[in-house]
């Protein structure tokens, strides 16, 4: 296959929100038809009707586009293809390399008891000559003869006795194709020369390689001139991603889901960097790079095979290092989702190198910086007893810094030392002499440095905005 283009494919199923598994697969096939000069197909595999819904095709376009993987060929879709599979639904019976079969689950129960699970299909309907019809599947036949080889670039070559794969099912009762049938027609007429998915695929991989054996001889003379793929396609079946607990990560227990990612304010270059990290590594010490990077360095061959960590920490950890990373208008636009036009304000241009010191995902800046632009403050409550209510200093420490911020400087070290001699003048130190000014002016007890925050939101403002507090602590609020 040296001679032949290479042609990789991700071919997503639209039903549900983006895995991080999914864009690992996705990713490790941009980076593969980017260095070798191939070309990158986006095809959806909506076969599965039942489960399919129009919002999660879209969500799988927009997140490839906020991970910065645009494909070269599509997206095309299965449901398009259904004259390529009736061609090869005919071509499999007129081979006579399939049956039809009404045999249920139920009836291999009643034939083998308890051991049905284990023995798989039987091979019932073999020789009974059952045509199309309500309630019958049809089934590929697995004749005796040498083991399936499937040849890996990431495990090697891996072995399928014949004898350990039944005569297993390529179109539904129904009359729809199922995956593996669709699966094998779709690459062999696009010519895809590198399959590369995820190790849960692997059994399947034996399936697809006796259709294809059949099927691509003569797809060719059926539907007319298709990409030639020069044979068999090599195959990479990539790590299983898992949890803290190493256990396979699950859509209903762990956050797997791209836009929750997305919509917490993660930087896409960080997660596309976390994401190769899944299963392979650059050279050096380096934990995340760029794309540009990826291209040069990345090598299939030299995937890992074992289970690969997802670990949210550590990619919120390389997200909080990326954030402190950028100049601040770069960081100012970067909030523009989740603050709006407060994003483009002089206010919170100031105040941007100081949030980003604080935030590891950008959906953290509007709760530290909403205190500048509103009138009045929204106190939490549990801040505001701990720190104000709660507190026998809060009253003559709010008095002392209320009277100092009428004539000091108004710069950030002279508003420290202010503050600093409330708190002296109540027998208390600096740190415990914030936590009143802090909720007064803010309403919480955790925040971006004081004194940058009370220079940027001015000298009338914080007067007012403590007057306030103690206002209402004097009222009983």
């Amino acid at each position: 296959m040296s001679n032949v283009p290479v042609r990789v494919r991700f071919a997503p199923s639209p039903t549900g929100y983006f895995h991080v598994g999914s864009a690992r697969t996705a990713l490790y096939n941009w980076l593969f038809a980017r260095q070798s000069g191939g070309t990158f197909i986006l095809r959806i595999e909506d076969t599965d009707t039942e489960r399919n819904r129009e919002e999660w095709v879209e969500g799988i376009y927009s997140a490839m586009q906020w991970l910065g993987l645009g494909w070269d060929e599509g997206p095309y879709r299965q449901s398009e293809h259904r004259s390529h599979y009736d061609a090869a639904i005919d071509a499999i019976l007129g081979g006579g390399h399939g049956y039809y079969c009404d045999c249920t689950r139920e009836s291999l129960v009643t034939r083998h008891g308890e051991q049905a699970a284990v023995l798989g299909y039987d091979g019932h309907c073999r020789e009974r000559g059952l045509g199309p019809g309500p309630g019958r599947a049809l089934r590929f036949r697995v004749d005796p003869g040498k083991a399936v080889v499937v040849r890996d670039i990431i495990r090697g070559d891996v072995t399928f006795e014949r004898s350990s794969i039944e005569d297993f099912v390529v179109v539904k009762a129904s009359g729809d194709p199922l995956f593996v049938l669709a699966n094998v027609v779709d690459d062999i007429v696009m010519g895809i020369s590198h399959v590369i998915r995820g190790e849960d695929l692997l059994p399947t991989t034996p399936k697809g390689l006796l259709l294809w054996e059949v099927l691509a001889p003569v797809l060719a003379s059926v539907l007319g001139p298709i990409e030639d793929s020069g044979g068999f396609p090599a195959f990479a079946h990539l790590p299983m991603l898992v949890n803290a607990k190493r256990q396979k990560l699950s859509k209903r227990r762990d956050p797997v889901a791209i836009e929750q990612y997305r919509e917490e304010g993660y930087l896409p270059e960080v997660m596309v960097g976390y994401l190769a990290l899944l299963g392979w590594s650059p050279k050096g010490d380096r934990e995340i790079i760029s794309l540009d990077e990826m291209i040069g360095e990345f090598r299939l061959e030299e995937v890992n095979h074992s289970p690969a960590f997802f670990d949210v920490e550590k990619l919120c950890h390389f997200n909080g290092e990326a954030i402190r990373a950028m100049d601040p208008d770069s960081f100012a636009e970067a909030c523009r989702p989740w603050l709006g036009e407060r994003a483009g304000s002089e206010i919170f241009r100031r105040m941007a190198p100081l949030v980003q010191t604080r935030v590891a995902r950008l959906s953290e800046a509007p709760p530290m910086v909403d205190f500048l632009f509103s009138g009045e403050v929204a106190f939490d409550p549990a801040s505001w007893e701990k720190a104000v209510a709660g507190n026998s200093h809060a009253r003559a420490v709010l008095e002392s810094v209320a009277a100092s911020s009428r004539r000091v400087e108004w710069k950030a070290e002279a508003i420290k030392e202010a503050v600093a001699a409330a708190g002296e003048q109540a027998g208390i130190k600096l740190a415990k002499a914030q936590a009143p000014v802090r909720v007064a002016l803010t309403g919480r007890t955790v925040g971006p440095p004081l004194f940058e925050s009370m220079e940027i939101l001015g000298r009338e403002a914080v007067v007012a905005r403590i007057e306030a507090a103690l206002y209402r602590m004097s009222s009983g609020g």
